[in-house]
C-alpha cells in the first residue's frame, strides 16, 4: 500500500526531515535518524546529536534494523497492520519523549519510569518493545549523564536513578550490551563513582549488578578492564562484601573473571572480604559463599594473594569448613583446589588446616553423595598432606 494512502506513525518519521525513514540509523546517543539527513546535518559541521544537542563523542551510525523492518511491515501490511501493537509503540514513543525532553520536571520524568518499571515487569513483549525503541541506552543517558537537579529535588533524583537503573537491568538481557560503553567516557565514568559513593544501598546494588553484566560480555571487556583499574572503585565493592552484600559477591567474582583485574583486586583487600563472608556464610547469614570459593580461588593464582589469605587468621579455617558442608556440595571442589594450591608449598597452610579439621572434613566428604570428581580432589588432597607429613618429619 502507498505511505501517501496511510497516516505515517511517528515513530516511523525521521525527526530532521519529518518524512518517512527510508535507511534508519542510531547514534551512540541513542537516537534514531535517517541517513541521508543525519549526514547532512554532520557535513555541515555540527557535532551533537540533532535532539539531544550532546557532543557525539562517536560518530558512527549503526542501522536500526528493527524499525526498518516494522516499516516494511507496516507498508506491506497496509490496513491489516496490528493497531494494538502499532499503538503499544506510539505510547512507549510518547513516553520515551517525555524522558528525552529538557522542558519536563525531574518530578514528571520520575512519573514516567515509573509508569515504564510498571510496564516492564508486567510483560515481556513490552520489554521487547522497549528494546527496539532503544530505552537502554537512553536510560544509561539519563542516569550517568548526570541529570541537573537542585537541592531541593536531590530525594527526587535519587529515586529517579533508582526506578531508571532498575528499568536498565531488566532491558539488558535482552541485548544491547555495547551501549554500556559509554561509561568509557570520563564523565560518566565520574558520575558511576560518585553514584556508588552516594547513591542508596539499592543503589548500589543495581551498580553491582551492572559490574556483573559488563565483566560477563565480551563486548564490553575493554570497560571491565577499565574498571579493574579503577581501585577506589574495588575497594567500595570489597567493603560491600565485607558487609555480606549478595550484589557485591556477583560484582567481584565477576571482576574476577578477567586477569588483568585479579591484582588490583587483592590489593584492594579482596581476599580479606571474600574471607569475612565465607565466615559469615557459616552462620547461615549469606548463600553465595560458594560464588566467593571460586573467586578465591582464581585469585590463588597470584603468590601476593596466597600471602593475603595465609597471614590471614581464618584464611585457612573458613576454606576448611567449605570443605564439606551438610546442606550442600557446592564450594567444595574449589576449597579443596585452593588448599591443594596452599598446602602444596606451606607448612604453616598445611599446619593450620589440620588444626581446622580438615582430616575430618575429607573423611566425611568421600562418604557423602558428592560427585566423583569432587571424591578424587579429596584424595588427591589427602596424598598431597600425608606425604608432605612425612617431609615435614623427616626435615624435623
Amino acid at each position: 500500500m502507498s505511505e501517501s494512502h496511510m497516516s505515517i506513525p511517528h515513530l516511523f518519521t525521521c525527526p530532521i526531515s519529518l518524512d518517512l525513514f527510508k535507511d534508519p540509523v542510531t547514534l551512540c546517543t541513542g537516537q534514531t535518524y535517517d541517513r541521508s539527513s543525519i549526514e547532512k546535518w554532520l557535513a555541515a559541521g555540527n557535532l551533537t546529536c540533532p535532539i539531544t544537542m550532546q557532543k557525539l563523542h562517536d560518530p558512527s551510525m549503526v542501522p536500526n534494523h528493527t524499525l526498518r523492518h516494522l516499516i516494511d511491515e507496516w507498508l506491506h501490511m497496509g490496513d491489516q497492520f496490528d493497531p494494538e501493537y502499532l499503538a503499544k509503540i506510539d505510547s512507549l514513543t510518547a513516553l520515551k519523549r517525555n524522558l528525552e525532553s529538557h522542558d519536563v520536571t525531574l518530578e514528571n520524568k520520575l512519573k514516567t519510569l515509573e509508569e515504564i518499571r510498571v510496564l516492564s515487569e508486567v510483560s515481556s513483549s513490552r520489554n521487547s518493545c522497549l528494546t527496539q525503541l532503544r530505552f537502554l541506552p537512553l536510560l544509561l543517558q539519563l542516569v550517568f549523564g548526570k541529570v541537573k537537579a537542585t537541592l531541593s529535588e536531590a530525594e527526587d533524583y535519587l529515586k529517579f536513578v533508582d526506578v531508571a537503573l532498575s528499568c536498565a537491568l531488566r532491558l539488558l538481557p535482552l541485548g544491547e550490551m555495547e551501549c554500556l560503553n559509554m561509561l568509557k567516557e570520563e564523565s560518566k565514568l565520574a558520575s558511576f563513582l560518585d553514584l556508588f559513593e552516594h547513591g542508596t544501598d539499592t543503589v548500589k546494588i543495581s551498580l553491582c549488578l551492572l559490574i556483573e553484566a559488563i565483566s560477563s560480555s565480551s563486548e564490553t571487556k575493554e570497560l571491565s578492564a577499565m574498571l579493574g583499574k579503577t581501585n577506589d572503585l574495588l575497594h567500595k565493592v570489597v567493603l560491600l562484601v565485607r558487609d555480606g552484600s549478595e550484589a557485591g559477591i556477583k560484582a567481584l567474582s565477576a571482576l574476577s573473571s578477567l586477569q588483568s583485574n585479579r591484582e588490583n583486586l587483592v590489593r584492594e583487600g579482596a581476599i580479606d572480604g571474600l574471607i569475612t563472608y565465607i565466615m559469615s556464610a557459616e552462620k547461615g547469614e549469606n548463600n553465595l559463599a560458594p560464588i566467593a570459593m571460586a573467586t578465591l580461588e582464581k585469585l590463588l593464582g597470584l603468590e601476593t594473594a596466597k600471602e593475603e589469605l595465609i597471614n590471614n587468621p581464618n584464611g585457612i579455617h573458613a576454606i576448611v569448613r567449605m570443605v564439606f558442608r551438610v546442606s550442600d556440595h557446592e564450594g567444595s571442589e574449589n576449597a579443596l583446589s585452593s588448599l591443594m594450591i596452599l598446602c602444596y608449598d606451606s607448612l604453616q597452610a598445611r599446619e593450620e588446616a589440620i588444626d581446622a579439621g580438615i582430616l575430618t572434613q575429607l573423611l566425611l566428604l568421600l562418604q557423602s553423595q558428592c560427585n566423583g570428581r569432587t571424591k578424587t580432589k579429596a584424595r588427591m588432597l589427602l596424598k598431597l598432606l600425608r606425604s608432605k607429613w612425612d617431609e615435614d618429619s623427616k626435615n624435623v
